[in-house]
């Protein structure tokens, strides 16, 4: 039983890592800013 709640914890934790990484892996700053150009020009 114990092994099967590590293994479901390790899932979880390589999930979490794959949607962090592809959130911020290209952003030096994390989030980027919204203020600076909008980036739809029919505004």
């Amino acid at each position: 039983m114990g092994l099967l709640l590590l293994e479901a914890l390790g899932a979880l934790a390589l999930f979490v890592f794959i949607i962090w990484w592809t959130m911020f892996s290209g952003r030096k700053a994390g989030e980027r800013r919204t203020d600076t150009e909008p980036d739809d020009p029919q505004r």
